[in-house]
């Protein structure tokens, strides 16, 4: 197995460390600890069922839309998390008979261990590579790993994760003429109260410090983002009850009583935001789209 490494466990640890002393915690520390992968196990297996007939039914097409590319073809996956969505399109590119390295990119160590043993199982060649895809020099410097043209996936609403007007421009930047961009997106829906296992994931980071759910409350609030039409952004946040020290990277951290925690945010969209999102905005042509099933998603296959 071989992984390798833009973004160290040391840079990561300080940067959760400067995280949490400013009360704000990114994406990349949701996937970081065991627990917090543990969190997301069970997140998963609740929300990206509704995925799996899409993804099935992308593997079928997926010798067809890789047919222009000559040799070997690379598939390059941001936020690839454990493998674990990524894995029917190798699956099917393998069975086709072509000839396939798998580049999964992620910030979690433990997620890309995960991810390369998975494919290694099942025969295809793999290189991890550890980086921050919230950074548009990592994102190049990941996408570069090999020569156009390339298939890129971004599953499993990694997109909703990140401030969308810029993270679909630094993802469009890294195509090139012959890329192919698979993306999915959670279509915005009626209002839910947040589940068990979106509570557990939500609050992993800070459990992973000692905090304990009868020290604060945890939020979660959707507000519709005023820069566009059709985008809608659930914030999450947890308020101490009570005066708290947890220690971060061997530093002493004091939260006091009535302070709030924000514990990033996911991006939900309706169909007109994510296509005006992704051809005006970004400047990809998009070539096709899948629903799921029950409407809480869509998936999108794009090129530059």
């Amino acid at each position: 197995m071989i992984i390798e490494v833009l973004l160290t466990e040391a840079e990561i640890a300080y940067e959760f460390a400067e995280a949490m002393e400013a009360r704000d915690l990114p994406e990349k520390f949701f996937y970081w600890t065991p627990l917090s992968v543990t969190a997301w196990k069970g997140l998963a297996g609740e929300s990206h069922e509704s995925l799996r007939p899409t993804w099935e039914a992308l593997a079928l097409k997926a010798g067809d839309l890789v047919k222009p590319f000559p040799g070997r073809v690379p598939v390059i996956s941001f936020g690839a998390g454990d493998g674990s969505k990524d894995r029917a399109i190798l699956k099917a590119l393998l069975e086709a008979g072509r000839d396939v390295k798998y580049f999964p990119v992620d910030a979690s160590q433990m997620m890309l261990e995960m991810a390369c043993a998975a494919a290694e199982d099942d025969d295809c060649e793999a290189l991890g590579i550890k980086a921050d895809i919230s950074s548009p020099v990592h994102l190049t410097l990941a996408a570069d790993v090999s020569e156009a043209p390339r298939l890129f996936l971004m599953v499993g609403n990694t997109l909703g994760g990140f401030d969308p007007l810029d993270q679909i421009r630094h993802v469009a930047a890294c195509l090139h003429a012959g890329d192919i961009l698979i993306l999915d997106a959670r279509i915005h829906g009626e209002s839910k109260e947040p589940t068990e296992a979106q509570k557990s994931f939500a609050f992993a980071p800070l459990a992973s410090l000692g905090v304990a759910s009868m020290d604060g409350e945890l939020k979660f609030a959707e507000n519709e983002d005023n820069r566009r039409p059709g985008l809608y952004i659930v914030t999450r946040r947890f308020q101490a009850s009570r005066d708290l020290t947890v220690f971060a990277s061997g530093r002493e951290i004091h939260v006091e009583r009535g302070e709030r925690i924000f514990l990033n945010f996911r991006y939900r969209f309706t169909r007109e935001a994510l296509r005006w999102l992704i051809a005006e905005h970004a400047g990809l042509k998009i070539m096709g789209e899948i629903p799921s099933a029950d409407g809480r998603f869509v998936t999108v296959i794009c090129a530059k």
